[in-house]
């Protein structure tokens, strides 16, 4: 006989059933090590699906009793490490249980799925465990950056672009910006998730099943939001489109984040010394012992580029004919596990080392100004004092700076006599600013305090931001706490269901 003895059953793969022969051990060891990240989802899958199958008729009490006491033996074993040692990845469930309750049991479950919606719904839960995680490292980080923005109203830096020195803001300017982006990227991530917790099962391979299943019930009980309208889309689409959803958006996340953290290493080396980076997140050298190595920010990095080529191996991996690429994804997926938790880490890296920065308020300040970046207020005074065009203000100046450059001359050193060469050299008139005039228009100070327009760097205008995003950052607590709430929900209703159906 083919069939194997009870206690032996090694699945429905095995050599003499369709094939002649056995995988390589290679292949299945490749396979097993794929899905062992969502075995636990799997397991709940297995009990949803009983739950279902028994309240819809079509699984005995009896039977689904068996099934679900037997199921949760395996909890007090120990999950993941019961269906390891069976074998059967995806399917180690039914594996177990037929050697425990033999074929005419345990062989039941499987009615009415198929290997398609077991690992899409694996996937799916694991990718919202991801992105929830993700979500929740970027609320942390968010009041993070607000307090130490309200430290920091009146702590003057250089703006700069090109990489050059362009205009003053303040380190409370800079810090509400990355909150403005992680907004931004929480909304992203938010709406992946909702994408994402959308049920598969009962999609079965891609038509669905001919047996009455209820879809909504085994979502329900899962905790997704609902389920998806097309069996294909379910299965041969969505590998493929949510696969790609996910490391989008945290590669997306990581680019900002690794801006930052270009920042910071630029910003504490020698040359700007803006910053000192605390110990904890350095090394030193082997032969080089003055040095100080910034290894956190760095770690980001190259976090950062990991993350965007997760997306680059998603898009091709799975990139092919409508139900072509099926083994291709998981190479991505394993990827994206990796990529999610380094990711969750960096975003708690940013809470603990932003606010143990040494911030050299002092020296920033000087180099807020040192390189010309507040003349744009000088051609301001020359169009408010002197009603001159802006444009020809702004030829002016341009020449003053070119001409003090030339000379040696730095900002501290412009009186109203180069400044009047130069209007003259320009338009034949003088520029008729006194010197305390041209002081004013060149301290940085002043030229902070003057942005009070919505979205400038003033301290009255960046407590009003820090307000605006502490009431985006409780609503999207709120969020978090609800989805996390609703999870909880459905877990108690399955078991709720679990005990009904063994309790009769």
């Amino acid at each position: 006989m083919l069939k194997q003895p009870s206690g032996e059953y090694r699945g429905f793969r095995t050599r003499g059933i369709r094939l002649n022969e056995d995988m390589l051990p290679e292949l299945g060891r490749l396979a097993s090590g794929r899905t062992r990240p969502m075995l636990g989802a799997v397991h709940a899958f297995d009990k949803a699906h009983a739950v279902m199958l028994c309240e819809e008729g079509l699984l005995a009490r009896t039977h689904a009793a068996a099934i679900l006491r037997a199921l949760r033996q395996m909890e007090g074993d120990g999950v993941e490490e019961t269906r390891l040692r069976v074998g059967g990845g995806v399917h180690s469930g039914e594996q177990y249980l037929i050697r425990a309750l033999g074929e005419e049991v345990g062989g039941r479950l499987h009615l009415a799925r198929s290997t398609g919606d077991l690992t899409s719904v694996g996937i799916n839960v694991l990718q919202r465990e991801s992105l929830l995680s993700i979500m929740e490292a970027v609320n942390r980080l968010r009041p993070v950056l607000v307090r130490l923005a309200r430290d920091h109203t009146d702590t003057i830096l250089p703006g700069y672009s090109f990489g050059q020195h362009a205009q003053p803001m303040t380190l409370a300017h800079l810090w509400l910006s990355w909150a403005a982006t992680l907004a931004r990227d929480f909304d992203r991530l938010r709406g992946a998730f909702r994408r994402i917790n959308v049920s598969p099962a009962g999609a079965v391979i891609m038509v669905g099943s001919n047996f009455p299943l209820n879809r909504r019930r085994t979502a329900e009980l899962l905790g997704f939001d609902g389920v998806h309208e097309n069996a294909a889309d379910a299965i041969l689409e969505l590998t493929a489109d949510d696969s790609l959803d996910a490391p989008m958006v945290v590669a997306l996340l990581y680019h900002s984040m690794a801006k930052w953290a270009d920042d910071l290493i630029l910003w504490s080396t020698s040359e700007f010394h803006f910053f000192d980076i605390p110990d904890r997140f350095c090394n030193t050298s082997s032969i080089m012992m003055q040095k100080k190595n910034v290894i956190g920010p760095a770690e980001v990095k190259g976090a950062s580029a990991e993350a965007i080529g997760c997306v680059v191996t998603a898009y091709h991996a799975l990139k092919g004919p409508t139900g072509l690429p099926i083994t291709e994804r998981y190479y991505a997926l394993e990827s994206l596990w990796r990529v999610a938790d380094n990711c969750a880490r960096d975003l708690d890296w940013f809470c603990e080392l932003l606010p143990a920065l040494g911030i050299r308020t002092e020296h920033m300040r000087e180099q807020a100004w040192r390189h010309w970046a507040t003349v744009t207020d000088l051609a301001g005074a020359l169009v408010r004092e002197r009603n001159l065009p802006w444009r020809t203000a702004h030829q002016i100046v341009g020449i003053l700076v070119r001409v003090c450059e030339d000379k040696k001359v730095g900002p501290d050193g412009v009186t109203p006599a180069l400044l009047d060469d130069a209007a003259v050299a320009y338009h034949g008139k003088p520029a008729g600013l006194d010197a305390a005039q041209i002081k004013t228009a060149l301290d940085p100070g002043r030229f902070v305090a003057a942005r009070t327009m919505r979205g400038g760097p003033a301290p009255a205008e960046s407590e009003r931001q820090a307000v605006f995003f502490e009431d985006g950052l409780r609503a999207d607590e709120a969020t978090v706490t609800a989805i996390n709430a609703r999870l909880a929900a459905a877990a108690r209703t399955l078991e709720a269901a679990i005990d009904s159906i063994i309790g009769s």
